[in-house]
């Protein structure tokens, strides 16, 4: 081997060990981009507001796959690695334990806590507080994780976002927060359908697979019946079913929500016990694999699904 072949092979390690003692687990490291922000996700809501507020000065890696329930995430080796090289890492802590995990050993102060911006509703928040049943309690401390779910909250979150970009990128600055003011434009205009489309309903009550839709329900006055808690692998108790079975025939509720990523089968249960239909109620925890749609189109799809389920005028 010459010493420039010798030399070379010495810059290309030292130029490795540079990138970080995680890489050597990674599938990141070899093909990451140097003009761009690298930017890993937890789960889909947080991939598009990278996407949307970093534009093509980012490259986003969502961690979690289209159609696989996000709760419940193990991350491979590869992933863990992709944590541990990330510039910046967007993730909402107490959602996937799996990836609470891979921040706490390899994130350090490249981490982006969502939670930190908009501070959790408890779990009960804007629906029908059931505190105490068996089914309705959440293991992250009683808290509603799906803040993304109240388009002016997700909006705040974007405009965070936008100053973390900017501190990792400071030529981009600007860019950053440019996308983050024209995104929170559309989500400041999705509120404004949501708030014009559920005016004026003839119910106000939703009864759902599971209790995700607490803060699209303090948003816009609706009162949200969960089957179960937070967890939407948790079987409801018989007392449990009995019970939304009785307040669903007292709302003279026509629809019993289930979700894309989910089971039908108590909710088709249920609605078979009250002579209500079934409809898919998005959480948009993640998208439908092969789908098409975005956080806006999904969203849009919901408040349709509603105003005929709720008699909205």
């Amino acid at each position: 081997m010459s010493n420039r072949t010798t030399s070379r092979v010495l810059a290309a390690a030292t130029a490795l060990l540079a990138l970080g003692a995680g890489a050597g687990c990674s599938t990141g490291g070899a093909d990451a981009d140097p003009q761009r922000v690298d930017v890993v996700a937890a789960f889909y809501p947080l991939q598009f507001i990278a996407e949307r507020v970093g534009g093509d000065a980012v490259r986003v890696t969502n961690l979690a796959k289209p159609g696989a329930e996000p709760h419940d995430l193990e991350l491979n080796p590869s992933q863990v690695g992709q944590v541990s090289e990330a510039e910046l890492i967007v993730y909402l802590k107490g959602f996937q334990p799996a990836v609470d995990d891979a921040v706490a050993q390899n994130g350090g102060d490249r981490a982006f806590d969502v939670t930190s911006v908009q501070p959790l509703l408890d779990a009960t928040a804007g629906g029908h507080d059931h505190e105490g049943e068996e089914g309705h309690t959440e293991d992250s401390g009683g808290k509603d994780p799906h803040v993304w779910l109240d388009p002016t909250r997700l909006a705040g979150i974007g405009d965070q976002l936008a100053q973390r970009l900017g501190r990792a990128d400071a030529d981009h600055a600007a860019d950053y927060t440019a996308r983050a003011a024209a995104l929170r434009a559309d989500l400041t205009a999705l509120d404004g359908e949501f708030r014009q489309g559920l005016a004026s309903c003839q119910r106000r009550e939703i009864v759902t697979s599971h209790a995700a839709f607490g803060y699209l329900a303090d948003r816009y006055q609706l009162d949200q019946v969960g089957i179960t808690g937070l967890s939407p692998d948790v079987e409801p108790s018989p007392q449990r079913l009995a019970h939304v079975i009785e307040e669903a025939k007292e709302h003279q509720a026509t629809t019993i929500f289930f979700e894309t990523l989910v089971s039908p089968k108590v909710a088709e249960t249920i609605a078979g016990q009250v002579g209500a239909k079934t409809a898919v109620l998005d959480p948009i925890e993640g998208l439908a694999a092969g789908s098409d749609g975005d956080y806006l189109s999904v969203m849009r799809t919901n408040l349709r699904t509603l105003q005929t389920a709720l008699g909205c005028s």
